[in-house]
């Protein structure tokens, strides 16, 4: 409820003149999609083409360049090694190839039985994805599960 009032008062009080920073609200991923779009288009209100950052691991939010004018995606670099990662603190364009949320998770210092559950379910998930969709363009990252 925190974060869909305070993306309310972002999207009610945005100008052209603002820069709007968002990072994953908890809402379904329509919702997300559409407040991406917040600087190129508004359905309630006319258009405000407010400057307007957000950050992602939804693929499908990266869709949005393709479909809207001005919209670009970039990603930060991500030098990898076995399980390891380190960010290399370079933007570059383009989406990422895929999430890092776990492995970001696991640098947080999450609990270890955590990171381990989420990996399981990311493999189940992945897996009953690829046997209906095959082939899949990008892995899913999984947000919600059971401690």
């Amino acid at each position: 409820m925190v974060e869909m009032t305070e993306t309310a008062v972002i999207l009610n009080t945005a100008t052209s003149r603002s820069l709007v920073v968002l990072d994953e609200s908890g809402a379904h991923v329509n919702l997300r999609w559409t407040c991406a779009g917040v600087g190129r288009h508004r359905t309630h209100q006319s258009k405000i083409r407010a400057k307007t950052l957000f950050a992602t691991h939804y693929h499908e939010l990266t869709e949005l360049a393709g479909q809207l004018t001005g919209v670009r995606n970039l990603h930060v670099s991500v030098k990898e090694s076995g399980d390891q990662i380190l960010f290399l603190r370079r933007v570059e364009p383009g989406a990422a190839d895929r999430s890092y949320g776990i492995e970001v998770a696991r640098l947080a210092a999450l609990p270890m039985s955590v990171i381990e559950r989420a990996r399981e379910i990311l493999a189940h998930h992945e897996s009953a994805v690829t046997e209906e969709l095959a082939p899949v363009s990008a892995p899913m990252q999984i947000r919600m599960f059971e401690l």
